[in-house]
C-alpha cells in the first residue's frame, strides 16, 4: 500500500507551513509474509510541536507510558503463503527485531499472533475484514468503517477474506498491571 505522510509546521515568523509531503514505504517482514507495518508517527515523550517537520523519536514499536505511535498495519489474507521453507529464521527473527524494535518480545510463540500490550490502541478499518479474537477465543469481524478501543486486552489478528484488510491504528503507552 502506497503512505503519504504530510507535516505541517511553523516558520521563524510563526506562519504554519508545509514542512514535509513524503512516501512512507512499509515496513515488511520475511517472518510476516504479506504483513505490512507503516510507522508514520510517534514519540516516546510528552509530545511539543517539530516546527521543522522531523519525526519525534520513537524507536520501539510499542510507545512507553507518555508516549505514542500512529500508524497503518496491514493483514493479509489468512491462506497466505506464509514463510517459506527455506527461511533462514535466526535472520529472520534478527529482521524483525531490527525493523520493529520490541514487538517479539510482547509475541507468544506458544499462540502464534496472541500478544498484550501496555497500550490503549484506537483504530479504525480502512479496507477488509480483519478478526479480531480475544484470550477467551471470542472473535468479531470488523468492516471498513469500523473502529476499536483496546484497553491493553490479550488479543491476536486474522483475516479469513480474500483480500488484505488495513487498518489505521494509534497506539498510547498506558500503566498496565502485569505487562511493562
Amino acid at each position: 500500500m502506497d503512505v503519504r505522510r504530510v507535516v505541517t509546521g511553523h516558520d521563524a515568523d510563526g506562519k504554519a507551513v508545509f514542512v514535509s509531503d513524503e512516501a512512507v514505504a512499509p515496513v515488511v517482514l520475511a517472518l510476516l509474509p504479506g504483513n505490512e507495518f507503516h510507522r508514520l508517527w510517534g514519540s516516546d515523550t510528552t509530545v511539543s510541536f517539530p516546527d521543522d517537520g522531523s519525526r519525534p523519536d520513537g524507536p520501539s514499536y510499542f510507545p512507553p507510558v507518555g508516549g505514542f505511535r500512529f500508524g497503518f498495519f496491514t493483514i493479509p489474507p489468512d491462506g497466505g503463503a506464509g514463510a517459506p521453507a527455506d527461511l533462514d529464521f535466526d535472520a529472520a527473527l534478527a529482521e524483525f527485531e531490527e525493523k520493529l524494535p520490541g514487538m517479539a518480545e510482547h509475541l507468544e510463540p506458544e499462540h502464534p499472533g496472541m500478544h498484550t500490550t501496555a497500550t490503549v490502541d484506537y483504530g479504525i478499518v480502512l479496507s477488509g475484514e480483519p478478526i479480531l479474537e480475544l484470550d477467551d477465543g471470542v472473535k468479531l469481524t470488523l468492516r471498513p468503517g469500523d473502529t476499536y478501543v483496546q484497553n491493553g486486552t490479550r488479543h491476536r489478528w486474522s483475516n479469513k477474506g480474500d483480500m488484505p484488510a488495513v487498518l489505521a491504528v494509534t497506539l498510547i503507552g498506558a500503566e498496565h498491571a502485569t505487562v511493562r
